[in-house]
């Protein structure tokens, strides 16, 4: 992904990772997760943080499913617990730039543009012509300036 030649070559082999980032080998954590994406779609964040605790404990080793989960919970308002979920899906994925983008973006919510910028950058090194985690960077150099960015 890193050594794609143009931004069209990086979005094919990012489509390429995200497919198999979405299989966990199990179709009963696979159909769990197709219905909490359909109820993360419908907004319904209540039915898709269950069906994604089921699928964490169906498959504890599947990253995808934690990083899901976090999403979730970011998006219902919790964002301790999906911090805690980012991190179990870096510790089974530390190449998953989703979930450093995502750690970047609650980092900086919190006020913590230094980890959050040390965030992005690990997610750019993986995949470096993500556009929003570009962009991410570009707005945050202004905020970090002379602050060890």
């Amino acid at each position: 992904l890193a050594g794609a030649k143009t931004p069209e070559e990086a979005k094919g082999i990012a489509s390429l990772i995200q497919r198999r980032w979405a299989r966990s080998g199990s179709d009963t954590a696979d159909l769990l997760m197709t219905r909490a994406q359909d109820a993360l779609k419908a907004r319904e964040l209540p039915l898709a943080i269950e069906l994604l605790d089921r699928v964490v404990t169906l498959e504890p080793d599947w990253a995808e499913g934690w990083n899901q989960r976090a999403n979730a919970l970011f998006l219902s308002g919790d964002p301790i617990r999906s911090l805690l979920d980012i991190a179990e899906t870096l510790k089974r994925e530390p190449r998953h730039y989703g979930a450093m983008m995502g750690l970047g973006t609650i980092l900086r919510q919190q006020g913590d543009d230094k980890r959050a910028m040390v965030a992005y950058r690990r997610a750019l090194v993986i995949y470096p012509q993500l556009d929003a985690v570009k962009d991410a960077v570009e707005s945050l150099k202004l905020e970090v300036d002379g602050r060890d960015a």
